[in-house]
């Protein structure tokens, strides 16, 4: 290890961006075998009346709560209230039977195959940043039609798993999320500034704005939906360190459950995943990390573990602008003395479309690095080992390797595809008429020609309209639109032309179908 002068040396540079006048930023912690070697506080809490962040400002720490979510899960099964085994409509009948059963577990591991709800009101025509209620989750719940996959098979990220374990644990309970929380975990531990907040709109002494970066320029921007076990805590740079130097110690009756916790995922297939129950495990330069991060509107945050080495990170950031997965790495190479990573992929920049597949990606250079964008927006590609590249980023199970005919071999999920260079041009056909997905009550309008069209959605939860564009024969990309949630340069989604329509695909949703009807 490097000495802390030299440690503080280089992780201050990392945050020189928030330093400027009139800017949202974030605190930060590290430790060292439980002792702190370096925080600090970055920025404004509120820049319109020029409060600057502090160790006790609340901040939201968002999929963070996915962790607690599943503790208190594992807390029930042992109390023999639950079984991860149960299938998930066991305990939430109005859920539609899926064509493969479900399980607690699945929705845990994020391998349940389950639509992502943020995704599927947004394709429903719902904005979330439109006031709503947790009715409106469960009623883009209840219409789903198919899954993503079948069960246990792979893993995508997916907020659904956790907003049914939250209502699973609310009803076992008697009792709201909170006070469960409040009851089971942060009180026995002393954490005071964390708690649950539904709602963007609610006013807390401390409590940060949180900012989205738009037109250049900060503004503040709060979703409308009611957030709950998948992404709704808010908490403070000294509250999360309790709770991390609480799991470092294995003091808390429940460490056998935090051990279940951090255990990745074996596959269907045998392959082992990233992701265990309700966090991520996914080795960094040959060490073991476990973390999780969280990223809502205008705010993101990481809490990573290097448990072998006895590092521990947190970030809580009040901005959009901060990749706080990469920056906790950032920090972890400054602590232990080693120079950045290899993050330029040895392949032609372009757009790549899996062989006998519709998944799309595109490769972009930036400064020097080669970054993935898809459906999510862009993230930074990191060298893993043996000349494979994975996104850095820990809720996506890809890695990629370059051939020299320009194809690049993948892994997903532990399952071999080929990816080929694709050049965009003109569909065989404009894509215009009228389409339906009947069981989710969809209904689409595309009009155009086979270069690029425009396409309106409506159905009973609201509409949105947005423009298509030709990227090959029988492939359009679905551009952004304001009722998007929107990470770089991302598109919305890819619709694949059909014999009978067309299916729609983005990171989070896979196979949406639907049929021409005139």
């Amino acid at each position: 290890m490097n000495a802390v002068a030299d440690i503080e040396t280089r992780i201050e540079p990392l945050f020189r961006g928030f330093r400027a006048p009139l800017s949202p930023g974030a605190a930060v912690a590290v430790t060292k075998d439980g002792e702190e070697i370096f925080a600090g506080c970055y920025g404004l809490a509120d820049i319109n009346h020029g409060v600057p962040i502090a160790r006790d400002t609340l901040m939201r720490i968002g999929s963070q709560t996915k962790q607690f979510t599943v503790l208190l899960t594992l807390m029930l099964e042992a109390e023999g209230k639950l079984s991860l085994d149960d299938p998930v409509q066991d305990h939430l009948p109005w859920l539609p039977r899926f064509p493969h059963p479900v399980t607690l577990r699945h929705l845990a591991a994020n391998t349940s195959g389950v639509r992502d709800f943020l995704e599927a009101m947004i394709f429903a025509g719902r904005s979330i940043f439109t006031p709503g209620e947790r009715q409106t989750a469960r009623d883009a719940l209840a219409r789903q039609d198919a899954l993503n996959f079948v069960p246990g098979s792979a893993m995508i990220y997916s907020n659904s798993g956790f907003f049914m374990l939250s209502e699973i644990i609310e009803t076992l309970e008697d009792a709201c999320f909170d006070e469960v929380l409040k009851r089971r975990i942060t009180t026995p531990l002393g954490m005071a500034d964390t708690h649950m907040m539904p709602r963007d709109s609610t006013v807390r002494p401390r409590l940060a704005a949180h900012y989205a970066w738009g037109d250049e320029a900060w503004r503040r921007l709060g979703w409308g939906i009611v957030l709950g076990g998948e992404g709704g805590m808010i908490s403070t740079l000294d509250d999360m360190r309790l709770w991390q130097r609480t799991l470092e110690r294995g003091e808390a009756p429940w460490a056998p459950l935090w051990k279940r916790m951090e255990s990745p995922t074996v596959y269907a297939n045998g392959k082992t995943g990233l992701y265990g129950l309700g966090l991520v495990n996914e080795p960094y330069r040959g060490r073991r990390a476990v973390g999780h991060g969280g990223s809502v509107s205008g705010g993101r945050s990481e809490s990573m573990r290097f448990p072998d080495d006895g590092l521990g990170i947190v970030i809580l950031a009040n901005n959009d602008r901060i990749s706080t997965f990469s920056l906790a790495r950032r920090i972890a190479d400054a602590v232990f003395g080693d120079p950045p990573p290899e993050g330029r992929l040895p392949a032609a920049a372009g757009f790549y479309r899996q062989e006998n597949g519709s998944e799309v990606f595109e490769i972009v250079e930036q400064d020097g690095r080669s970054f993935l964008r898809s459906a999510d927006g862009d993230v930074p590609l990191q060298a893993a080992s043996d000349g494979w590249f994975r996104p850095e980023r820990g809720i996506t199970d890809l890695s990629l390797s370059p051939r020299p005919d320009g194809t690049l071999d993948g892994l997903w999920c532990g399952a071999a595809r080929r990816y080929r260079k694709l050049t965009p041009r003109r569909a065989d056909a404009a894509l215009s008429g009228r389409y339906a997905n009947a069981a989710q009550g969809l209904d689409v309008v595309i009009e155009g020609d086979a270069t690029a069209a425009e396409f309106r959605l409506r159905s009973d939860l609201g509409a949105f309209g947005c423009r298509i564009e030709a990227l090959d024969r029988d492939l359009w990309l679905m551009q952004p639109a304001d009722t998007a949630i929107q990470t770089g340069d991302g598109w919305m989604a890819v619709l694949t032309v059909t014999a009978s329509g067309f299916v729609l695909s983005s990171e989070r949703t896979r196979g949406l179908s639907f049929e021409k009807v005139a």
